[in-house]
């Protein structure tokens, strides 16, 4: 079966399981587990930021990061699509008591110039506008990336404004191998920034929130409160540590597939309205009497292809790296046959 249906799919490969075996473990709750240590400086220096927190996942690295900037009452901004709004279980509600000002951006990003219209007024009855959450890249939106230079109009608007500016960067790397922005540039952007290893990166388990070190502080603490604090963590980081120093640069072969099998999609006939494939993720959707639902049945029954629905009509693919050039041709190959 060839897998699709996400990044998250991915398994270590043989050296990264020998490298997380060979961990020097500790109790990182002591904050006494070097490889989790070494992880998180490794990390904040890429980014040029001063601190970082290992924690299970992205969705809780977001949710610590707006727990960490807001109080009960207030707003965050964000993309329509963006995952801290449609994915997260509502968190932002349940956790941190904010409420949401979305706006509708383009793929899933937003400009500048859509911002001043989302500040709420300084008025009794109105929630207080305190962060904006940007994603990179955007899942809903296709895998749609920022460049340095979009995201600096938006951090200047949010200085001029005292609003914290947060990056859900659960794909942040392939953004980078896209725009060759370099990750120190990146950092020097954001408040606080969500880094997912288990994607792209290809770890098992795990994202990082960065920041400064009393912002970290402060998010270790939130990071017990919501359960995330971790034993023997290293085993885990160990995967991370060799994420970040093999696996970047060969994102752009998920890239490559991924534009490839979005050529051959335009050219089936039961399939329309494909979104521009910026990085690994290719989202089109399907026509009538084709539905997601029966389009998708028919690969797995048929061709041992596995995808997600994410719409009555709409499918995402998404290449990552347990997809082979062979498993390419496969795909390829079912999507020539006239016949399909």
């Amino acid at each position: 079966m060839i897998n699709l249906v996400s990044d998250t799919v991915t398994k270590p490969t043989v050296a990264m399981l020998q490298a997380m075996m060979a961990a020097d473990i500790g109790d990182d709750v002591f904050r006494e587990d070097p490889t989790v240590n070494a992880l998180e400086d490794k990390i904040a220096q890429l980014f040029g930021l001063e601190a970082a927190l290992f924690c299970p996942s992205g969705t809780m690295t977001n949710q610590i990061a707006i727990k960490c900037h807001t109080q009960p009452g207030d707003e965050l901004i964000c993309d329509e699509l963006s995952h801290v709004y449609r994915a997260e279980a509502g968190g932002f509600a349940f956790h941190s008591g904010v409420s949401v000002q979305l706006v509708t951006g383009k793929n899933g990003k937003i400009t500048a110039a859509q911002l001043p219209a989302t500040l709420k007024g300084d008025f009794d009855w109105l929630p207080k506008s305190r962060l904006v959450v940007l994603e990179n890249t955007c899942n809903l939106g296709g895998g749609g990336f920022y460049t340095a230079a979009e995201i600096q109009p938006i951090q200047a608007f949010c200085r001029q404004n005292g609003l914290a500016l947060h990056l859900d960067g659960a794909r942040i790397f392939n953004a980078l191998v896209e725009t060759k922005d370099t990750p120190q540039q990146i950092g020097e952007l954001f408040d606080s920034i969500s880094v997912c290893l288990s994607k792209g990166l290809g770890a098992p388990v795990g994202s990082l929130l960065l920041g400064n070190r009393a912002f970290i502080k402060q998010a270790r603490r939130y990071r017990k409160l919501f359960g995330g604090g971790m034993r023997q963590a290293g085993f885990l980081a160990a995967a991370g540590i060799f994420a970040l120093d093999h696996h970047v640069e060969r994102l752009q072969d998920d890239h490559r597939r991924a534009r490839q099998i979005a050529q051959h999609l335009a050219e089936l006939f039961i399939v329309e309205n494909i979104r521009p494939v910026a990085t690994n993720i290719i989202i089109f959707d399907v026509k009538l009497p084709y539905t997601a639902a029966s389009f998708l049945k028919k690969l797995s029954d048929n061709h041992h292809l596995k995808a997600a629905a994410f719409g009555e009509q709409t499918v995402r693919f998404v290449t990552h790296l347990d997809f082979t050039e062979n498993m390419l041709e496969h795909v390829l190959d079912i999507l020539q046959n006239k016949n399909w």
